[in-house]
């Protein structure tokens, strides 16, 4: 029996620009064939293709946005809100980022989590929106929070659940967003100072939470910042530049290195009012992979496998930290037991410090400075080690030389004596001596007896 030809698709590119054309995330397209998020993601990316009814409801689902997005005079915002009223409440976002919407999900991932350093191997940021599109959503977004519970293993073999708040940019002051989307060209230096603009201050604050430590916190970011425009090709195609710096800042800021600096070995001055203080002290308390996950998912709302994702750690340990922190501080500050009051309290403490923040200009300086300077360094040391192997070449012997033999005790010869003290006898002899050759022609010519 011949089989119908299957229906064409566009490039996987061109999937996700159609899909983000009308501010659809995966979770919304994948309610709407009946699949899960991962494996709308991975048609995107080229890494797998639909096949049956999921491919021609794909392509139908495509095609008819595409023509309602052409012969349609609505505007953006009543586009989305009939998106959000046909799939039901928008999922939470995993890093709260205003244009792009991902579903929260429970025990273990069903991807791999991979380290922040690897990213630069996902596919090129897409096409951006229209000016329109991207205002609507970022507006309805603006305007929806999300209550989210985790169902993750315990240790024990129940079910403990994890409440989260999932916020916006607009209303926390830790969230480090993405520069917005533009739809005209921007230099390299434009665009990453458009992306240290809009990161910087979120990531400033968080690494003090991280660390309680003013100084430390800007000169994370700054290294940070400098790190990522030297990696600037490799950055400004990842999916997620600001989770690129994120992970950067948190691993210098949270290195155990940093105890060994003298200007670490006092603690700064601490926040102004009590309950600040108090709330830091518990914070900085926490074993630094539990604050670190902490941060990321009750400080900035990253969903659980995201959170693990970023902290190179499976999903259970990271539940794990999750529910062991929030213990902790529930068990010395009763008033942040629901997950609500401590985003909020993260909020509140981080944006009440005046920290400074690092600027592009200086950043793009210091960068390219500091490459420059390790450059020179290398060039130096790698002519320094040729001219002392070229001096080693010349002075080495060039020929072989058998070591001497070890020397031998001789015995019966006596020792050598050296000059001293003469004895009794030698001085009756010298005396003697004296008395029978006196000076003169009789001591040389010998006489006959």
């Amino acid at each position: 029996m011949p089989q119908s030809p299957a229906t064409p698709l566009p490039s996987p590119k061109e999937r996700r620009r159609l899909r983000e054309a009308k501010s659809l995330s995966h979770a919304d397209l994948a309610a709407k064939i009946g699949v899960t998020r991962e494996t709308v993601r991975s048609w995107e990316t080229g890494r797998a293709t639909p096949r049956g009814r999921k491919r021609e409801t794909y392509a139908k689902l495509l095609t008819a946005h595409t023509n309602a997005n052409t012969n349609t005079n609505t505007n953006a915002t009543t586009t989305f809100e009939k998106a959000v009223t046909e799939t039901g409440p928008t999922p939470p976002t995993s890093r709260a980022h205003p244009l792009r919407t991902k579903p929260t999900t429970g025990g273990k991932s069903t991807s791999r989590p991979q380290p922040a350093t690897k990213r630069a191997a996902k596919p090129p940021t897409p096409a951006p929106l229209t000016p329109a599109a991207a205002h609507a959503t970022s507006a309805a977004h603006a305007t929806h929070a999300t209550h989210v519970t985790h169902v993750t293993p315990a240790p024990n073999g129940h079910i403990r659940p994890l409440p989260v708040r999932v916020t916006r940019p607009q209303a926390n002051s830790l969230q480090a967003i993405n520069p917005p989307d533009q739809t005209t060209a921007q230099t390299p230096a434009q665009a990453f100072d458009a992306l240290c603009a809009h990161c910087a201050p979120g990531l400033v604050r968080q690494t003090y939470l991280l660390t309680g430590r003013r100084g430390l916190a800007h000169e994370s970011v700054e290294r940070a910042f400098q790190l990522a425009w030297q990696r600037w090709p490799e950055v400004a195609v990842d999916r997620d530049p600001a989770g690129w710096v994120r992970a950067a800042a948190y691993e210098y800021a949270m290195s155990p290195w940093h105890r060994f600096r003298p200007s670490q070995r006092h603690p700064d001055a601490p926040p102004a009012q009590p309950a600040d203080r108090a709330f830091l002290d518990v914070l900085l308390s926490l074993p630094p992979a539990q604050r670190r996950a902490l941060m990321l998912y009750d400080g900035i709302g990253l969903d659980l496998p995201e959170t693990a994702a970023e902290t190179e750690a499976s999903t259970p340990a990271t539940a794990n930290r999750l529910l062991h922190a929030r213990e902790t501080i529930a068990e010395r500050l009763p008033d942040l037991a629901d997950p609500e009051a401590l985003h909020r309290r993260l909020a509140e403490v981080g944006g009440a410090e005046k920290l400074r923040l690092p600027k592009a200009d200086r950043v793009r300086t210091g960068s390219e400075y500091r490459a420059r300077f390790w450059t020179r360094a290398a060039i130096a040391f790698t002519a320094l080690i040729i001219g002392a192997t070229a001096l080693t070449l010349r002075n080495a012997p060039t020929h072989y030389e058998p070591p001497q033999a070890p020397g031998r005790a001789i015995s019966g010869v006596p020792p050598r004596m050296g000059p001293g003290p003469l004895t009794y006898e030698d001085t009756t002899l010298r005396e003697k001596l004296r008395a029978e050759l006196p000076n003169g022609q009789e001591r040389l010519t010998p006489q006959a007896r």
